[in-house]
This record gives structure tokens, sequence and C-alpha cells, in this order.
């Protein structure tokens, strides 16, 4: 049977000093395992927020609950932690350390693969927990603010194109208003600008319009 914190979810957790704790679900089909698991964390200041002996709990224990980490078995009822792990990852929600009893390098590959940022060798020791956890949130910060970085630029990238594209409908505008009606640079804008204000439109708008002859001046 699973269990969760009698907490709501989002519930906020302080340590001694008034700082956030980091919230933990855990999930491992073996009680024993599951609960020195558990006392090891809270010993250590980690909240547990949620323990699980299924993946497929776990899973929506994950979802509902929002933990800052989760500690996932690798064999476990219902889909294996390299299932939850992968859903995990690929919804963006938590980092994930794999707890397996083996360590070889391909069951170590998969769990990568599958958004796994640490990993733990069973028997393990409360010593071990601090550095696999810290390693698993510092690289999942880490990915998470290298994806705000490329969307910043891949906007920002995108902004500048767009207002490249305005320059040249704008300086095209201009060149056929100063050509075909005497008019100097300045003016040329001010009656763009102005029309576009009295259209409630776009400058580009009124400078397409221009273009195609669609807007002259009076």
């Amino acid at each position: 049977m699973s269990s969760v914190a009698s907490e709501p979810c989002g519930w906020f957790f302080e340590d001694e000093y008034g700082g956030p704790v980091t919230r933990v679900v855990i999930a491992e089909d073996e009680a024993i395992i599951r609960l020195d698991l558990k006392e090891a964390l809270e010993e250590l200041g980690y909240a547990v927020v949620g323990a699980a002996h299924r993946g497929d709990v776990a899973l929506e224990m994950i979802r509902d609950l929002r933990p800052d980490l989760a500690i996932l078995d690798v064999k476990m009822p219902g889909i294996d932690g390299l299932e939850v792990a992968l859903e995990v990852s690929r919804e963006r929600i938590c980092p994930v350390v794999i707890l397996t009893a083996f360590s070889q390098r391909s069951l170590i590959e998969q769990a990568r693969d599958a958004g796994a940022l640490a990993y733990l060798v069973k028997p393990f020791l409360p010593a071990d927990l601090v550095p696999s956890i810290e390693l698993a949130i510092a690289r999942f910060q880490e990915s998470v603010a290298l994806e705000e970085e490329v969307r910043y630029l891949a906007d920002h990238a995108e902004m500048l194109r767009a207002q490249l594209e305005v320059r040249k409908l704008l300086d095209r505008a201009k060149g056929l208003l100063m050509e075909n009606f005497n008019m100097t640079e300045p003016q040329a804008f001010g009656f763009i600008q102005r029309r576009a204000m009295d259209d409630r439109t776009a400058m580009s708008v009124v400078a397409n319009a221009v273009i195609s002859g669609e807007i002259q001046p009076a």
C-alpha cells in the first residue's frame, strides 16, 4: 500500500533557519528499504512528501505533488523506475535519482537515457544520499537554465528578424514617398507613423499599403 504525506500539494517546508526544504518522493517496492530510505532522508533534513511501492503510483504522486526530487527503484510493479523517470523527464517535473541493486554499465546507460541525473546502488549508506541528490538537483537546474537561455535567445533572434523586416518595409515605403511626393525622410516617416496611429494599426501595415499604392498622401 502506498502512502502520501498528509500535507496538501504545494505544502511549503522550512528548515530551522526558515529556508526551503527539499521535497522528495520515493518509490521502492521493498517496504524495509523504503522505510530505511525515508528515515535516512528525513534525518538528513529532506522532507519525504510521498512514498510508493508501485511505479504507476509513484508517477501519479510526482505529477500531483510536484516534488523537488524523485528517488526511484528500477524494479517495481506497475511500471518500472526507468519508465517513470522517462515520463518525469519528458514533463520536466523534477530531477530523478535511480535506485538499483545492480551497477552494470548497460543499466546505468539506460537510466541516463531515461532522464535520471544520478543513481544509487543498493545497499547504500546515508552518506551516499546527499552527493547523489545534490548532483541530480544541480544537473536539473543547469538543464532548466540552459533551456531557458536557448528559448530566450531564440525569441530574441526572432524579434530581431521581425524588426529587420519592418525596418526594410519602412525604408522602402519612405523611399517611395520621398521620390514620388517630394518628402524628406522625416516627413515620410511622420506620414507613415500618423497614418498608423489614425488607423490604429502597425506601421508595417501602412508601409505595405504605401508600397502597393493603396495609401498615398492627399
